[in-house]
Parts: C-alpha cells; sequence; structure tokens
C-alpha cells in the first residue's frame, strides 16, 4: 500500500534532514501584521527561501538570487555594507564563483519568527583551494527576511568567517 505525504510534510522532512531547526515564536501564533495569516508553514517557507538563495549562488544563477533578494536589503559582509545594486555589482559575483569553487558544510539552519519577520542562522565550514590558496575556515550567517504580499524575501545578511586553527594550535 502506497502513502501520500502532503507537500508540507515533506517540505519539514527535507528541510529538517538537511540541518534545519524550526522554530515559533508567541507572535507567530497570533498572526501577522500584513493582514497575511500566519500558518505552520511560514518557518518551512523562510528556510526554503533561505535554501533557494544558496542553491543559487552554487549554481551561479545570479537573477535567482537577486530574485530573493527585497529592493532595500543589506548585505554586510567584508567589513562593509552594500544596497542591492552594489551587491549585484561588486560582490554577487565574487560570492558565486566562490559558493562554485568551494562548497561549503553547513551546520544547522535555525529559524526564529516574530510576525511578518523571520531571521535564519547558521554556521559553516569550508575547505580546500580558492584562487591558488588554501581555505579553511569556519563562518556564520544571519539573515532577516519579511513576509510580504508576493512571498518572504531577504531584507538583511551577514556574513563573517574565520580562518580554523590548526589541531593544538
Amino acid at each position: 500500500m502506497r502513502t501520500l505525504m502532503a507537500p508540507a510534510v515533506v517540505a519539514i522532512a527535507t528541510l529538517c534532514s538537511a540541518g534545519v531547526l524550526l522554530a515559533r515564536s508567541s507572535a507567530f501564533e497570533t498572526g501577522s501584521a500584513s493582514g497575511v495569516p500566519a500558518s505552520a508553514s511560514d518557518s518551512t517557507d523562510v528556510a526554503a527561501t533561505v535554501l533557494q538563495f544558496d542553491a543559487a549562488l552554487a549554481a551561479g544563477d545570479s537573477a535567482a538570487a537577486l530574485a530573493l533578494l527585497a529592493d532595500d536589503v543589506v548585505v554586510l559582509e567584508s567589513g562593509g555594507i552594500e544596497t542591492r545594486d552594489e551587491y549585484r555589482s561588486h560582490h554577487l559575483a565574487a560570492d558565486i564563483a566562490f559558493a562554485r569553487t568551494l562548497p561549503s558544510q553547513r551546520g544547522p539552519l535555525t529559524v526564529r519568527l516574530q510576525g511578518d519577520v523571520a531571521w535564519a542562522t547558521a554556521t559553516s565550514t569550508t575547505q580546500g583551494t580558492y584562487q591558488g590558496r588554501q581555505v579553511n575556515s569556519t563562518g556564520a550567517a544571519l539573515m532577516v527576511l519579511s513576509r510580504g504580499r508576493d512571498g518572504w524575501k531577504i531584507r538583511a545578511i551577514h556574513w563573517s568567517s574565520r580562518s580554523r586553527r590548526a589541531p593544538g594550535g
């Protein structure tokens, strides 16, 4: 006998197997300021948006990555703050090249919700060679998303990384 699973259950199972931790706040339970009712799939939708952005970078699809960013997104990386246009013209190509060359091992993705705002955090480990230089780093990422009539959009990204120390170092 074949059992069919609801799409939301399949999505949650897939995200959980990918190391996604889903969390809700009390505001999630009461609804949202935009008039869009909160649902049990909000955490899953937020996590999916973050994972789609990462997948777009790894696939070299700048149009898909930019489509997930709000018009007023701010990107914090390399000690600077960039607007959407600045990110598109300055760091996006480098982020794509890095993601395509050196896949990272992501730690659990944690999603928190407060009404129409969500934030997702994760750590990662990256090892390999990029542009002739050895990379052995650990990183942290924070993405802030908001829900509008067209779904969840990324409003802010903050990435940081540091070199991993050799054992005993």
